[in-house]
């Protein structure tokens, strides 16, 4: 491997066989490769894609892009060759950079970079902002979760995922999966692009009655094919979501316009299989009705000038949840938009409403309107779904960890992009008398906490700062459990800083029932003139009193108020760890009721 390349080892280099080059024209190379094992690729982030078909044995047998290094390589990506193991191989390479001759082209640095390797070395190269506890790729891309489903004790964690490099592109299942929604193991690719396009997000469920005819309890998957159109394609898997098997009639479902991202369930009262499908330009929600998950029957829409309509709308999810502990049920729509957000970009808004399982009636609040409410009043939580087959009744949710405004462009290089914490959803009734959805850590969180080290309560607040110190080992992962009694102040402001001065600030202002979060100083921000800024949410309370948990992760902060009844998700790139927490008020005394600190450890 090139020295620097930096975002995957390699282990003996050219054991396996060997690599030729053959410039056919300033925009066309043929590289034939002789062996086994991986070939690494040379990437340019700067660059644009090459389209390289992987011709074995003469056919196209896939078709990747790759944004080959032409002057520097910034890092190298793996192409798996066990597939083909045996079979004569030959990559028909077209680059998009002009060119002035032949000559000009082989001077290119990637085709001197190509190498064969029959190790990877996927060890962590970019400790300083890849989380800890949250769940990332080993490298590559990642975005929207998908696909999620719970079976026999284990998570099953799809994702859109581009193998080649750290920009979006040739969109596939990336797969994990964990037992404790803590630590993922990182599984095999589960379904590749083919000649109907690339892998787009979907829905999985078991098929615990066979009505698909592929077995009792098969995993079926029902997911977006899209090439020049997009349409919904049928794969199903008999060894609990390792592997899949495309159905050879896809697509399944097609329609005129734009829609993608099926999310489908068992209606117990129905029973029938329903789907939700985005539809994404025309902003509104399709709904489906089947007997065995292949025949689809359009039902009916929702959304069309309802909620907000700034975006396109997209990665929908709908379940029933109760409301408290008063016995009434009530059905939630789940409708990730982007760009749209209440502070730019992408983010996941809701409805809260009722299903017969043919129609979406949303609640209207009490002047007759259909209001838009907010899942995470962050910058960075999208895409968000959740698992199918949750235990216990759960309703455990999971989103992207960023925003489509800066999410190419964030300072890492190995992956990009990281999961928020997962989240257990729940419907509540605010100050208003209006009902909304939280979502608070999952439980199984708690079993990451080690002894506080700090432990203090009924601490007066006052204009001087109040100040403790984060754990001594890895400062920036901690989570931090506090409780404010602020009615008698205007303001309570809560500071995260290193020594460098870099700092978070959040405001808590009982009067407005608002929590905010800065980050326009909280380390590096020039990467995107979007992402410094200020994010405010309702703490949906009247009385003064709100208690917060925050979890810090390297390059990421979620905040939880109120047991989840608000919160927000940020990234942040300190230089240097956040070491101190401070808190003070202004106009008037508060009180720190309590606060501890916990070091986590995975």
């Amino acid at each position: 491997m090139m020295a620097g390349a930096g975002m995957i080892a390699a282990g003996s280099l050219h054991a396996n066989g060997n690599v030729e080059v053959e410039q056919l024209g300033v925009n066309n190379t043929l590289v034939r490769v002789t062996g086994s094992g991986y070939l690494m690729l040379p990437v340019q982030e700067l660059n644009e894609d090459a389209r390289i078909n992987v011709l074995v044995d003469g056919k196209i047998a896939e078709t990747i892009y790759v944004r080959l290094a032409q002057t520097k390589t910034d890092y190298v990506v793996p192409f798996d060759l066990s597939p083909y193991e045996g079979k004569n191989v030959i990559l028909d390479v077209v680059t998009p950079q002009g060119r002035k001759s032949v000559r000009d082209a082989k001077v290119d640095v990637c085709w001197k970079g190509l190498e064969l390797t029959d190790t990877l070395d996927l060890t962590d190269r970019e400790t300083k902002y890849r989380p800890v506890y949250h769940h990332t790729p080993p490298y590559g891309w990642m975005n929207d979760p998908n696909g999620m489903f719970y079976k026999d004790g284990v998570w099953h964690l799809y994702y859109q995922y581009n193998p080649y490099g750290s920009k979006w592109q040739n969109m596939t299942w990336g797969h994990s999966s964990s037992e404790d929604l803590i630590h993922w193991k990182h599984e095999p690719i589960a379904i590749r692009p083919d000649g109907l396009g690339s892998i787009f997000s979907g829905s999985c469920v078991v098929d615990g009655n066979n009505t698909a005819g592929y077995g009792e309890d098969a995993v079926i998957a029902l997911y977006t094919s899209a090439g020049v159109s997009q349409m919904q394609s049928l794969a199903h898997s008999n060894d609990d979501g390792m592997t899949f098997e495309k159905l050879p009639s896809n697509p399944i479902l097609t329609l005129e316009t734009e829609a993608r991202d099926p999310n489908m369930f068992w209606n117990e009262e129905t029973g029938e299989w329903n789907l939700v499908l985005a539809h994404a330009l025309d902003k509104e929600m399709l709904f489906f009705t089947s007997p065995d998950l292949k025949t689809w029957t359009l039902q009916s829409g929702f959304g069309k000038g309802e909620g907000c309509q700034d975006g396109v709308w997209e990665c929908p999810d709908l379940f029933r949840l109760p409301v408290g502990d008063t016995g009434v049920y009530k059905w939630v729509l789940l409708c990730n938009i982007n760009p749209g957000g209440p502070f730019g970009g992408s983010a996941t808004q809701y409805f809260i409403g009722d299903w017969d399982g043919k129609t979406f009636t949303a609640d209207r609040d009490a002047s007759g309107v259909i209001p838009t409410k907010w899942l995470d009043y962050g910058k960075d939580y999208y895409a968000t779904v959740t698992w199918s087959g949750a235990p216990d009744n759960r309703r455990t949710s999971i989103g992207w960890m960023s925003n489509w405004q800066y999410a190419a462009d964030v300072p890492t290089t190995q992956y990009r992009s990281a999961n928020s914490l997962p989240r257990e959803i729940f419907l509540f009734e605010g100050a208003d008398g209006e009902l909304y959805a939280g979502s608070a850590p999952s439980p199984e969180l708690l079993a990451l906490r080690s002894r506080p080290v700090v432990d203090k309560s009924n601490v007066r607040l006052g204009v001087k700062p109040q100040s403790y110190k984060l754990p001594a080992v890895n400062p920036d992962v901690c989570e931090i459990e506090f409780t404010l009694e602020a009615a008698d102040a205007n303001e309570v402001n809560i500071t995260l800083t290193n020594k460098k001065g870099e700092n978070v600030r959040m405001t808590y202002k009982p009067q407005d029932s608002t929590f905010s979060f800065d980050r326009t100083e909280s380390g590096l921000i020039d990467f995107s003139d979007e992402f410094a800024g200020v994010t405010v949410s309702p703490t949906f309370e009247k009385e003064g009193t709100v208690s917060v948990r925050l979890y810090i992760d390297r390059s990421g902060i979620e905040l939880f108020g109120n047991d989840g009844q608000f919160t927000q998700t940020n990234l942040v790139f300190p230089t240097e760890a956040y070491t101190t927490i401070q808190f003070a008020s202004t106009g008037g005394n508060a009180k720190l009721k309590e606060i501890k600190i916990y070091p986590l450890s995975i």
